[in-house]
């Protein structure tokens, strides 16, 4: 689509992924400009920002007069219903493109800690696995999403992050912060995170291989093939390292394949995906057990589906299973585990524009259902692999109206659920989100939107010498209000909000006496915070090319009070949470195509960890990456390093963190 370029191009821009059949006609011999950053969105698009950052045949007179355009007609879709950035009364963070190449990062899981409101605890490098969370909640109360369709465990949260995918596979990703259940379901407790996938034209081939410190190698490959209306996207990769700490290697593979029909009438849209991978968990659950050892895999699959025309109906089928193998003590039985979690479903949905406004409609049934040798509440058949089960099954409801006005926005909406395991009665999650515009530069904004999440199988069931669950558990509750504003001109931007979340039944892991064991509780929680961010684009800025690229920075902080009287010796979860974080990120060019990233990161993480049989309290730290590549449009040569002053540091449980990290790699892109 962009083999014959001109000197001077005329930018045409796609608003909203309309699908029409003239599309693609419309865009021959022109630079596109594709403006959605749809969080809920089923399809994958180019990442506009990237390509004019990589595209020297337009100028930067141009570049400023569809910057400015562009910010009142991006699509982002906090709500049901998609709205345009101006119009919408919540802030979706977006990692483009461009962002995820300059990011001097190990893995997807390490990208999350650009951003400002998120919090990433990892127990080794490459995001073997890691813990998500936003806002001070914790790695359960975010729902995670590919291509929009929920790829959550229900299991436990630990192993929701298990991506089937790859760094080079993604286009973007997306970050709500704040209760959104009304939106994404019942999971959504505290926020939620998309990954959408690329989505290219054409016949190609891009291969890569990267190697570095400790014994550390990846390959991976990636395939394209568009013919007609039908294309087709395959990847796949995997690696090995021998662990920058103790007891943390890791082998790991993962394959994805991605498909689409598009005609007059609907678009098709179905993926594919499976990941594999065994690591060392050193120690994972207890400081007593430092030969842990844990396998995993994971197979996901949906389809889904957009009518074209004024109604817009957007079916899902999904379907999760993951296989999970904890070894306490590493080639032993003793506290061994073995799990298997089924997640399926079908989701109907939809919205349609009339005189007074946008209105939308869904209505989703998710049935989850373990069979393990450790959880459940059902004794399995004598002779059976899986000792115990247990399943449930989730009925949701929801409805939204978005009252469209010039410098007002008002979107309110309502879901009503229902889960077998509690009882059949339908209970009721509303949310109201508010944007004034004062300009088309200026957007200030309230919500206050209701969450639930449901207890994950092990947080009910788990028992082992050094855990204990609690089938008593009730689902946590999450009232959530946030304000602020968000402020746009040529080059830059910046916004700022400030948080309340007030949580009821809030479920941790903790010790009431420094030689207890881990025991599931639940109390009252409430998180109050303040956040700022902005973010510079120096071409932009001046209207010519410079030395410096970007740079965007970011503060957050957090407060909680615990409502309950009964003393709490050591958190696991919900009270370990980030009072303070810091990131910024620089990018700048050193020589023709060669270019320099940083970025940068200082926490102060509120908890201990139990070393030598001694609450230790977590200590602030600060982090600087960088990543140095030569880059063109056939192929990339990097080198980086995570952690580059080598700072030894805990960030979760009594799990060291490996040291200094260094990688070289080299990607190609052929067109076939």
């Amino acid at each position: 689509m962009h083999s014959k370029q001109q000197n001077k191009l005329k930018v045409v821009i796609w608003r909203q992924f309309a699908r029409k059949g003239y599309c693609a006609f419309a865009s021959l011999h022109k630079q596109i400009r594709i403006g959605v950053l749809s969080v809920a969105t089923l399809c994958v698009a180019a990442a506009a920002h990237a390509q004019r950052q990589s595209s020297p045949s337009v100028s930067f007179e141009e570049e400023k007069i569809v910057e400015e355009h562009d910010l009142a007609e991006l699509t982002v879709s906090a709500s049901m219903a998609p709205l345009t950035q101006l119009q919408s009364a919540r802030i979706v963070t977006v990692l483009t493109r461009q962002d995820i190449e300059q990011a001097a990062v190990q893995s997807i899981n390490d990208l999350f800690k650009l951003v400002t409101g998120v919090d990433v605890r990892q127990r080794g490098g490459f995001g073997i696995q890691t813990d998500i969370s936003i806002d001070g909640g914790t790695f359960d109360q975010v729902t995670l999403l590919l291509n929009g369709i929920d790829i959550g465990n229900p299991q436990t949260g630990h192993l929701s992050a298990d991506f089937p995918v790859s760094i080079s596979d993604i286009e973007r990703i997306e970050v709500l912060e704040g209760a959104a259940s009304r939106v994404y379901g019942g999971q959504s407790f505290g926020g939620a995170i998309n990954i959408v996938t690329k989505h290219e034209s054409g016949r190609n081939l891009e291969l890569a291989a990267q190697g570095g410190s400790f014994g550390t190698g990846e390959g991976e490959a990636r395939f394209s093939l568009a013919t007609g209306k039908v294309s087709n996207r395959i990847s796949g990769g995997g690696g090995r390292s021998d662990g920058g700490t103790l007891n943390s290697s890791w082998r790991k593979g993962q394959l994805f394949y991605q498909g689409d029909f598009e005609d007059k009438a609907m678009r098709l849209d179905w993926q594919f995906g499976f990941s594999k991978k065994s690591y060392g968990a050193n120690t994972f659950y207890s400081a007593n057990y430092p030969d842990q050892y844990e396998r995993n895999q994971r197979l996901m699959t949906s389809v889904s589906a957009e009518t074209k025309g004024r109604f817009h109906f957007t079916p899902q089928v999904f379907w999760n299973r993951s296989w999970d193998n904890f070894e306490l003590v590493h080639n032993s039985t003793f506290g061994e585990n073995f799990h298997r979690t089924d997640v399926y479903g079908v989701k109907a949905g939809g919205h349609i524009d009339w005189m007074l406004g946008k209105t939308a409609a869904s209505a989703i049934v998710k049935h989850e259902n373990i069979l393990s040798t450790n959880l459940g509440r059902n004794l399995r058949p004598e002779g059976s692999f899986y000792s115990w089960s247990d399943n449930r099954t989730t009925v949701s409801f929801s409805l939204e109206h978005n009252v469209l006005l010039k410098q007002w926005t008002v979107s309110a909406g309502l879901m009503a659920s229902m889960t077998s395991s509690i009882d059949h009665r339908f209970r009721f999650y509303p949310g109201i989100d508010v944007a004034y515009r004062p300009s088309s530069r200026w957007k200030l904004f309230l919500s206050y939107n209701k969450g639930f999440r449901l207890p994950t199988f092990t947080e009910l069931y788990y028992k082992s010498p050094t855990h204990e669950g609690n089938r008593n558990l009730k689902p946590e509750h999450n009232h959530s209000v946030s304000l602020g504003f968000q402020h746009w001109r040529s080059g830059a931007e910046v916004s700022a909000k400030a948080f309340y979340h007030h949580g009821t039944h809030m479920i941790d892991w903790v010790m009431y006496s420094p030689d207890d064991i881990f025991h599931t509780a639940s109390f009252d929680l409430d998180n109050v915070g303040a956040q700022v961010q902005g973010k510079l684009n120096f071409p932009e800025m001046f209207g010519r090319d410079t030395w410096l690229r970007s740079l965007s920075m970011g503060y957050t902080f957090i407060h909680q009070t615990k409502h309950d009287a009964e003393g709490v010796v050591k958190s696991n979860m919900a009270m370990e949470y980030l009072r303070h974080k810091v990131v910024a990120s620089l990018t700048h060019r050193i020589y023709s195509r060669l270019s320099m990233s940083w970025n940068f990161r200082w926490q102060e993480r509120v908890g201990s960890y139990v070393s030598k049989g001694k609450l230790v309290p977590y200590h602030p730290y600060a982090m600087i990456d960088a990543k140095m590549q030569w880059e063109t449009p056939r192929y990339q040569l990097y080198i980086q390093a995570t952690n580059i002053t080598n700072h030894r540091y805990y960030d979760l449980g009594s799990v060291p963190q490996p040291g200094i990290w260094v990688m070289a790699g080299a990607r190609f892109r052929l067109s076939l």
